[in-house]
């Protein structure tokens, strides 16, 4: 039994903690939120506070509208929609790949500690050397390098080992006794697959993509080597190109706050949706079983009476 003195260090090993988890949100919050009110600035607002008023979306409609004199709406479209679709092909890749490769993992299998090193060797190593090898080993051979090409295959390699890891996490929470007895009632591998193990690891395979998608949106290290000079940048490299080439205006406090709050409505959308999809499924399958053997109902109990238990 502990004294009054045991339980006051408990207390305060709690506040500590409530301290530390306050201010490690406000190093994480803080720039995004200061980012979004920098945005709101008038015609003469300036990256850096005070705060130059009036209360204005100025900024905000430079990321539309071309006919603003300076504005890039044009460039910035266009790099977004390129970012978008390449982040959703090495997403849906970074998935599949990772998904199989945490199936093969499931059992023991020869050299699995090798395979396993090897899979996580593009985590352990920096992206910029990753993308350099890359670029050099194409150079090599004399092939020109692209977005769709090199660039993609190069941020699936670095995404895959995010994947598998995430992957790993769900199997060994997986009870594998819900296959079994799947396969008890008749169902064969495919519908096992289809029915009992997808639905069940959906949330893993989910987080891979995601890992896959947001990797994918933010790099500039690996693209910047692998793009071609002719190609459409994506949004991260357009960014840079502004920065670069022209003053740092509140436009891209802007676009950084836009694609900011876009992600995690597109994050929330998909939960909700497939949240959604799953308790409709669950209803269906729920009425599916009980046509399928809607005959035990009208089982007449009745007519074993008087039948005699037998011991074995």
């Amino acid at each position: 039994m502990q004294g009054p003195a045991g339980s006051g260090r408990r207390d305060w090993s709690k506040i500590v903690l409530a301290v530390y988890f306050c201010l490690f949100l406000v190093f994480i919050y803080a720039p995004l939120i200061l980012m979004g009110v920098l945005s709101l600035q008038g015609e003469f607002g300036s990256i850096t506070f005070p705060f130059k008023g009036p209360l204005s979306l100025d900024w905000w409609r430079t990321l539309f509208d071309e006919s603003i004199p300076g504005s890039n709406a044009r460039a910035i479209r266009e790099a977004a929609v390129q970012s978008v679709w390449i982040s959703i092909a090495a997403g849906a890749i970074t998935a599949l790949l990772a998904f199989s490769l945490s199936m093969a993992f499931r059992r023991r299998f020869r050299l699995d500690g090798v395979a396993f090193y090897l899979i996580m060797l593009a985590l352990m190593t920096p992206g910029y050397l990753l993308a350099l090898g890359t670029q050099l080993f194409w150079s090599y051979i004399d092939q020109e390098t692209s977005l769709w090409k090199t660039a993609l295959g190069t941020n699936v390699i670095w995404g895959i080992p995010f994947g598998f890891l995430v992957m790993l996490a769900v199997w060994n929470r997986y009870d594998e006794s819900v296959e079994e007895a799947a396969r008890d009632l008749g169902a064969n591998r495919a519908r096992t697959f289809r029915e009992v193990t997808l639905p069940l690891v959906w949330t893993g395979i989910f987080g891979s993509f995601l890992f896959g998608f947001t990797l994918t949106w933010n790099d500039y290290d690996r693209t910047l080597l692998l793009i071609s000079g002719i190609e459409t940048q994506t949004l991260p490299l357009q960014i840079a190109g502004l920065t670069f080439t022209a003053a740092i205006r509140p436009d891209l406090y802007a676009l950084g706050t836009a694609t900011t709050l876009l992600s995690i409505v597109v994050i929330l959308g998909i939960l909700v949706l497939v949240t959604l999809r799953l308790r409709f499924r669950d209803a269906g399958k729920v009425e599916r079983v009980e046509e399928e053997f809607g005959e035990v109902e009208s089982f007449d109990i009745d007519s074993l009476e008087g039948t005699e238990t037998r011991p074995a």
